[in-house]
């Protein structure tokens, strides 16, 4: 027999306009001799209650059918308590709207995936982990503070139901804003916080997201290490002159812009902030990030 899988569903993915491909898709992955269950969510977080419960109950192979918010749940579903055990295994069926974490592998998408769970390609992949006052959180793409962070806030609190057109129009709003300010953090091979302002703040696993915007060029899901990515006080006409290179990674490249790789990262916030995390948007006491190195086994 195949190996087996728990296919976690995420049935609004995608603005539950694309449940039609996942018949097919577990049709091949079965044909192809993988055994696979599937759990269907029923609201924000439960991927994450069903993996935890799931992985408590020996299963270590999983699939996020959705987009990159429901692989983000399932990762928060096995950590910490898998990395304290048996590694688990995480493959996709890309059928959301953001799918940013696979970019840097395939821009095939689903077709992709599936070639990879038949082939049984996997490789290790870092995960990253923020501690905050409240606990702490897990996640394989990026966390954002900043200009980025507030355009998901702002799409995700006002305009969710609007589609693409409240993505534009948070972004929009968000340069009329256009609030650049300090988010005090300590990185490796600095003495003291930098509390200079800026436009925005990363830490990366990948290089991509928002679907094709490569943020972290350099970034590598295996190499122990965050990409930090810091874009300095740059105005509104230079920011707007400047987007295509958020598309090619050209961006780093700019006298405003830092990056550097690095395995820890200190905060010293005074208050929460908002930010988005592997798609999702959340508001965090920021304490401390670091990498739990090839604590996943990932199939892309």
């Amino acid at each position: 027999m195949g190996k087996s899988y728990l296919a976690i569903v995420n049935p609004a993915a995608g603005g539950g306009k694309r449940g039609k491909l996942l018949g097919p898709a577990l049709e091949r992955l079965r044909d192809g001799g993988l055994q696979i269950d599937v759990a269907e969510t029923r609201s924000p977080g439960h991927a994450t209650a069903i993996t935890r419960e799931a992985y408590a109950g020996g299963i270590r192979n999983f699939i996020a059918v959705g987009g990159d918010g429901t692989s983000y749940e399932i990762v928060n579903g096995l950590f910490p308590e898998a990395g304290q055990g048996e590694r688990p295994t995480l493959g996709f069926l890309p059928l959301g709207t953001g799918n940013s974490f696979l970019k840097d592998f395939s821009d095939r998408g689903v077709e992709h995936a599936i070639e990879s769970l038949l082939a049984g390609k996997s490789r290790s992949c870092d995960v990253l982990r923020m501690r905050h006052r409240e606990g702490a959180i897990y996640f394989i793409n990026l966390l954002s503070m900043g200009f980025s962070a507030d355009v998901a806030t702002l799409r995700e609190r006002r305009f969710s139901s609007w589609g693409e057109l409240g993505y534009v129009t948070s972004i929009f709003l968000t340069l009329a804003r256009f609030n650049r300010r300090p988010f005090p953090i300590k990185i490796q091979g600095q003495n003291d916080f930098d509390d200079r302002n800026c436009l925005f703040v990363t830490f990366n696993n990948s290089k991509f997201t928002g679907g094709t915007m490569m943020i972290a060029p350099q970034a590598e899901v295996d190499d122990g290490l965050v990409e930090y990515v810091r874009w300095g006080p740059i105005g509104r006409l230079g920011l707007i002159r400047n987007l295509p290179g958020l598309y090619d990674g050209t961006h780093v490249k700019h006298p405003l812009a830092e990056r550097k790789a690095v395995n820890r990262v200190e905060f010293h916030l005074d208050n929460p902030v908002d930010v988005m995390v592997d798609g999702e948007v959340l508001t965090l006491h920021c304490e401390e990030l670091d990498v739990l190195p090839a604590a996943l086994n990932m199939v892309a």
